[in-house]
């Protein structure tokens, strides 16, 4: 794998014995003892996740905000310095650049934490549509590292290494801290479905929070785990339920799109007008009825036409059946069928999340 980039912890993989693959030009680890039992310390215990090659975008000076609020289809003015949002990024035409969290920081400065295959993609977008506004645009995802501690343990292990009232700490809000004596940006958000935390740490302290953290018995998770467990979530992933050519109100994350926020942003005007005269597609989640297992790409049809396509799709470890999302015709029946290895096997739709955390 010549020429990929790795983490600050690609050391700790190897000791580790993790199965390596190129992931949007990095070496990550796709799983350590396997994805099945990775997953399950995730969803019973605590997982860690190595997330270093997410970007992170700086917005600084006295337009930050408002070249924020262009940028993204949340309304940040809503955020309270001290809380995320997550967001879309948006084209013109509607399509989506990306999907992001966006952190309000102190002193009007924000964060925008960018996917690790759209980084340069995304930075270009940004700088080329603030034209006129005082701020500056800073990259500095290659002085980060970022850990994820995820599971219904998580929170209780991080206790052990801090002196942050952890528990005050509500979703979607971050703080400045330590951990394991190293100083982080504390921030109760993840991808798994599971309450916990990811951790934004300097380069040179992150393999030692780590270790830390798995010595304390946190399950190192892959890639592939951190598939399932978002799946079974019903979180989106850019390149299958996101791209240029699908808006986010397609995707079903209208939730994160403030059509009518004061300052309008990128790509308003088009979902606008999608919202007003209907979706030619939708976002469905479905349970294959039949024996076989949905893959991205994979055909839908009603029977008798093609309605769509398969996004994202797996054999969910948590409830023991094939699960998937799909983009569809609005439509599309509850049950539809599925081309599998040319086969038409049957599929029902039903309500997202496939799985939901006891709280």
């Amino acid at each position: 794998m010549a020429n990929l980039r790795r983490t600050p912890l690609y050391d700790e993989h190897k000791n580790l014995g993790a199965k390596l693959v190129d992931f949007a030009g990095y070496e990550m680890p796709v799983q350590y003892s396997g994805i099945k039992s990775e997953h399950e310390a995730v969803r019973n215990r605590a997982g860690l996740f190595d997330v270093s090659h997410m970007g992170e975008v700086f917005f600084r000076g006295p337009d930050a905000e408002a070249a924020v609020q262009r940028l993204v289809t949340r309304d940040v003015s809503r955020l309270a310095e001290g809380q995320a949002g997550y967001a879309a990024v948006c084209y013109e035409s509607g399509g989506t650049v990306d999907d992001v969290l966006v952190y309000k920081r102190p002193g009007a400065e924000y964060m925008i934490v960018v996917n690790a295959a759209n980084r340069e993609k995304d930075i270009e977008h940004f700088r080329e549509n603030v034209p006129g506004l005082d701020v500056e645009i800073s990259d500095e995802s290659d002085e980060w590292s970022l850990i994820a501690a995820q599971g219904p343990e998580a929170v209780e292990m991080l206790e052990t290494f801090t002196e942050t009232d952890l528990a005050s700490v509500k979703y979607y809000r971050f703080v400045e801290g330590e951990i394991a004596g190293k100083r982080a940006i504390i921030s109760r958000t993840g991808y798994t479905g599971e309450d916990g935390f990811e951790l934004y740490l300097a380069n040179d302290d992150a393999p030692e929070v780590w270790r830390s953290l798995v010595e304390a018995g946190a399950a190192p998770a892959g890639l592939g785990a951190r598939d399932t467990l978002r799946l079974e979530a019903g979180m989106c992933l850019y390149g299958n339920e996101l791209d240029a050519d699908t808006s986010p109100l397609e995707a079903g994350i209208s939730f994160a799109v403030h059509l009518t926020k004061d300052v309008e942003f990128i790509g308003q005007g088009a979902l606008l007008r999608q919202d007003a005269d209907g979706l030619d597609r939708k976002l469905v989640a479905f349970e294959v009825e039949g024996r076989g297992i949905a893959r991205h790409g994979h055909t839908v049809t009603d029977g008798a036409e093609i309605v769509g396509e398969v996004t994202s799709g797996t054999m969910s470890p948590t409830l023991g059946a094939a699960i998937g999302l799909a983009l569809v015709a609005p439509t599309t029946p509850d049950r539809f069928e599925v081309i599998i290895r040319d086969n038409p096997i049957p599929a029902k739709i039903v309500e997202l999340p496939f799985y939901k955390r006891e709280k």
